[in-house]
């Protein structure tokens, strides 16, 4: 199975929000959350990933079909230092996962993006505790860290590590 990963445009916003909705249904298995009375999970605006030059969406394909997306930051949600690569936002379709398009499109993106990098997970998802610990193993041989914060900044497990730029660029 071919994965891609491709920059979102601004003509993929409205795939993008449909994605959206079914990462918050997933995590409704997580966290207390309930949709409205249209049906649909309060919806988070996307509108700053085609404004802010800091922001970066991303779509996966897994062969010619929609299989999820990331949304990266050049800006760090921990320390807000803006020379460190964040995983905002990382989901694939239930349908793709363990066929490896997840950890394709995860090493596609840290190959494009040269630097340092952090990688956060809620306490509460462990199975992306444990996607991102072996997808990142993987990629960096083993050379990362990881530290369990439960504080202010955040609840959860965070890797840490740094690429080296290999791949051109998302398009």
């Amino acid at each position: 199975m071919e994965t891609r990963v491709l920059a979102a445009e601004p003509s993929d916003q409205e795939a993008l929000r449909n994605l959206f909705q079914l990462y918050t249904y997933d995590f409704s298995e997580l966290f207390p959350l309930d949709v409205e009375e249209t049906g649909r999970f309060k919806e988070e605006s996307l509108d700053s990933y085609w404004k802010d030059a800091w922001r970066f969406p991303f779509l996966f394909r897994a062969d010619d079909h929609l299989a999820g997306f990331a949304l990266v930051h050049h800006r760090s949600r921990l320390s807000t230092a803006d020379n460190i690569w964040d995983m905002a936002e990382f989901f694939v379709l239930r349908k793709y996962r363990r066929a490896g398009v997840g950890t394709r499109a995860a090493h596609r993106i840290f190959g494009t993006y040269a630097g340092e990098w952090e990688v956060r997970q809620r306490s509460t998802n462990v199975s992306a505790t444990s996607f991102w610990r072996t997808a990142i193993s993987v990629y960096t041989a083993g050379q990362f860290t990881e530290e369990l914060l439960d504080d202010e900044r955040w609840h959860g497990p965070v890797q840490r590590f740094t690429t080296e730029s290999h791949l051109r660029p998302c398009t």
